[in-house]
């Protein structure tokens, strides 16, 4: 990735560590010498509300502001906010959702927003033989964090080492980890570099 930007969604909600994965992946993208322009949260990043972030980098950037339609990658820590961004993706974008959806009174059933996702994805226009699904990755980060590392609230890098090993990213697996090594307190740092490279597997 040379010649062109890199346009990056994420959305999740109030405690699921939003801001420190905004802040990694800033400091990953200063690292490997891009030029980086991140928006500020939108949203109450208070626990349990709707939180978005834009992310652009690459050789110069003039605004952080991502355009609808023109995501590289959509990167949600939750599955409710990752279905209502989707407008931000187009049928090249890839989709990278953390399969935890956050119990909402009244609000829709997991089977319901998988359902709606694998829809949408296959009204963006994508006709190959591999189905609507073809950039849509929905992964268990939570879970596995909880089984594996005892901690559910890590599961933020565990998306961005799956999205780093994956190439869904263009980061450097080796700035990613000075960023963490970097912006993590270090009673924390092995345990977040764990979950980053666990997504290696």
């Amino acid at each position: 990735m040379t010649n062109k930007n890199f346009n990056l969604i994420i959305s999740g909600v109030g405690g699921q560590g939003l801001i420190t994965l905004l802040k990694i992946i800033t400091e990953s993208a200063l690292i490997d010498g891009h030029d980086v322009k991140s928006s500020e949260l939108h949203g109450l990043s208070q626990r349990g509300g709707s939180v978005l972030a834009h992310i652009r980098f690459g050789a110069k950037i003039y605004s952080p502001m991502v355009s609808e339609g023109k995501a590289d990658l959509i990167m949600s820590l939750e599955l409710l906010e990752g279905l209502r961004y989707l407008g931000f993706g187009n049928k090249e974008t890839n989709v990278l959702i953390n399969r935890y959806s956050l119990p909402v009174l009244g609000g829709l059933k997991e089977e319901e927003i998988l359902k709606s996702l694998s829809r949408l994805q296959g009204n963006r226009g994508s006709t190959t033989s591999s189905g609507p699904d073809k950039n849509l990755y929905l992964v268990e980060a939570s879970k596995i964090c909880k089984e594996k590392l005892q901690k559910e609230v890590i599961s933020a890098l565990y998306l961005l080492g799956y999205a780093v090993y994956k190439k869904l990213i263009p980061l450097k697996e080796e700035s990613v980890l000075k960023a963490i090594e970097k912006l993590i307190p270090e009673k924390y740092l092995e345990l977040n570099k764990k979950a980053f490279k666990l997504a290696k597997a």
